[in-house]
């Protein structure tokens, strides 16, 4: 396949970068100055999985449609911040031909209603990831921890030559991946878990461990995950049991270091992705009438932040 990824920075570069090292036809959408950084040296990956650098193409914004016309993309991988998605839409709308699918790689799910407005939903594939990786200081791609696979999917189930072509490029780079016949499915997994452990961490402004050491913090977090689970269901997708087995075991495991990224975020005082996950549950459950009280005191919890943040900005 021909492939547009939009970014090197920690997801991108590190898919992207695993891809194009094993040989696909790889290219990135970057800004000049990460052009720059790209032609000065290579792209930079630092994984417990295998440091690498190695050349690899890139493109800027002004010149992707003639780049596009002369050599049509047939995938273009979308991997940004729910905040940024409008911008990025944008800018990967030169590349997206009659015949080119968009994989999003976003986290929660409201992101596809602007996606199939602008592509049509036709061309737009189901997916998640599941990595911690960021840019650093240098330009490097860090890869925090051993996690790294993506999972991918046609919305309405099956499988398809663009999918099954994808899977193979995966394959042959070594990572780790699911092609599934039921995306919808593995997409409210990761929602439903994503959403707890960000409504719970943010809350406490504690990792899993240190909230489950208090009195009710083992039920504070299972109520939040069952309250996620809840709105799966009454939309059609209902968690296998399993699955929230492992979830649960996750959430309420004693001693964990584990956060949200988005509580990492919080801390930093940067932008956080409260809509796209913690609201858009929220607003889910409450449209089916359920009761959803416990993500509402994090939705306040999190619009109170982005509040004081928009307030004390520059």
């Amino acid at each position: 396949m021909r492939i547009l990824v939009l970014g090197a920075g920690g997801t991108g570069g590190y898919f992207g970068g695993r891809l194009a090292q094993a040989g696909v036809d790889v290219t990135f959408l970057v800004r000049p100055g990460r052009a720059a950084q790209l032609d000065r040296d290579g792209l930079v990956i630092r994984s417990p999985l295998g440091d690498a650098r190695f050349p690899v193409a890139h493109v800027v914004a002004d010149a992707l449609p003639a780049l596009a016309a002369e050599r049509p993309f047939d995938l273009v991988v979308l991997s940004c911040k729910a905040y940024d998605l409008d911008g990025s839409i944008e800018a990967i709308a030169p590349a997206v031909g009659p015949r080119t699918a968009v994989l999003p790689i976003l986290n929660g799910l409201r992101h596809y209603a602007a996606l199939d407005a602008r592509f049509g939903r036709e061309r737009v594939l189901g997916g998640l990831c599941f990595i911690s990786a960021m840019k650093g200081p240098e330009g490097e791609v860090l890869h925090l921890g051993k996690a790294a696979s993506l999972t991918f999917g046609e919305r309405d189930g099956g499988t398809s030559a663009r999918v099954e072509a994808f899977a193979r490029d995966c394959a042959g780079a070594g990572i780790e991946h699911l092609a599934s016949p039921a995306i919808a499915r593995e997409q409210w997994i990761k929602f439903s878990f994503l959403t707890a452990l960000a409504a719970g961490t943010c809350l406490m402004r504690a990792p899993v461990g240190r909230i489950v050491a208090t009195e009710l913090g083992t039920l504070l977090m299972s109520n939040l995950y069952r309250e996620c689970v809840a709105v799966a269901a009454a939309t059609g997708e209902a968690i296998p049991e399993q699955a929230q087995q492992k979830a649960l075991e996750v959430l309420t495991q004693p001693e964990s270091p584990l956060t949200a990224s988005m509580l990492r975020d919080l801390e930093a005082g940067q932008r956080i992705e409260a809509g796209q996950i913690v609201g858009d549950m929220l607003h889910r459950g409450r449209a089916a009438g359920l009761d959803v009280v416990r993500l509402a005191v994090a939705w306040c919890h999190l619009q109170a932040y982005e509040l004081g943040r928009a307030e004390t900005a520059p």
